[in-house]
């Protein structure tokens, strides 16, 4: 099993680091922990990662501008190996461009239910609305504080008598199991069949007067009464590929692919007699933008000329 590579960012006692990384120490956890970094060298999680044998680095940011530590922790990241960024209790609001280069895998675990109490002290602030529980979410990071996509949340009880103290320690349980589970479900989506189903059918339901259809039990796409221009192949005739099946000019063109970059095409059975090259879509790389253009690449080779020149036309605004 593939274990991805993940870098944990803290500033202070790592107890959500630690919980990852005993997690992660689990034969089936998809993930591995490769790095701890910090911006105050005296956070306590070092030492403890540092004691259970993972690589650390640390970079205090006083005196750095904001854009050239980020840089720095940005290279100890890639360095490692890293694949995934997991920040736990890392207390730097960090530049668009940091967090650009690791869109879509860089997650972060915040104490609320987001969208409420973005920021800080959000148990007092929980506990002063008068809400019936506080909780924790699991997200992506964007380059807006506290927002993202969603991955995971757990309700946590507020009860009679609470405090901001005893409600942080309720929460902190919760805390320690959901981020697992959310950096797991993560780090397999790219080897998944049903996420990666999902992810194609969506682009392939932007282009005009798509319909899904089955073809031989698989899932596939044609033009609304016409041919078929994709299909979705999950490890058929005993491949190891989940793929996305497009047409090309032919034999040559398919053969130029393969050769070019084995790792991302193969010849499908029985369709690559007649042209077709299956694009694989279960490996940690996948370029989506590629994927997108020669879905409409597809399209195009079967698509009536009506519809050919009508997005011409809209490409040209």
């Amino acid at each position: 099993m593939h274990k991805a590579k993940v870098a944990v960012l803290i500033s202070g006692g790592g107890t959500n680091m630690a919980a990852l990384l005993y997690a992660s120490r689990a034969p089936e956890c998809p993930f591995e922990i490769v790095l701890v970094a910090s911006n105050n060298p005296e956070a306590g999680g070092l030492k403890l990662a540092a004691a259970e044998g993972v690589p650390t680095f640390a970079l205090p940011h006083k005196g750095m501008a904001r854009a050239d530590h980020d840089r720095a922790m940005d290279a100890a990241i890639r360095a490692s190996g890293a694949e995934y960024v997991a920040l736990a209790g890392y207390m730097r609001i960090l530049t668009a461009e940091f967090v650009s280069g690791w869109a879509g895998r860089m997650v972060n675990i915040h104490p609320s239910l987001l969208p409420k109490y973005k920021g800080l002290h959000t148990h007092e602030r929980a506990i002063e609305a008068g809400d019936s529980h506080g909780g924790v979410t699991v997200h992506l990071v964007t380059p807006e504080l506290d927002d993202g996509p969603i991955l995971g949340q757990t309700p946590v009880a507020i009860i009679p008598g609470d405090t901001a103290e005893s409600l942080a320690g309720r929460v902190l349980f919760a805390e320690h199991q959901l981020y697992a589970r959310c950096l797991a479900e993560l780090v397999t989506r790219p080897y998944r069949a049903d996420w990666l189903l999902a992810r194609v059918s969506e682009l392939a339901a932007a282009l005009p007067e798509v319909e899904a259809r089955e073809s031989h039990g698989s899932p596939a796409w044609s033009i609304k009464g016409g041919k078929f221009f994709a299909y979705f192949n999950d490890r058929h005739h005993g491949e190891q590929h989940i793929a996305l099946l497009v047409k090309t000019s032919g034999q040559d063109e398919m053969n130029a692919l393969i050769d070019a970059d084995p790792e991302a095409w193969f010849r499908p059975a029985y369709y690559g007699a007649s042209g077709w090259a299956g694009l694989i879509l279960n490996r940690a790389d996948v370029d989506w933008d590629q994927v997108s253009d020669w879905l409409a690449r597809s399209w195009r080779s079967v698509a009536p000329k009506r519809l050919t020149r009508l997005m011409d036309v809209a490409e040209q605004f």
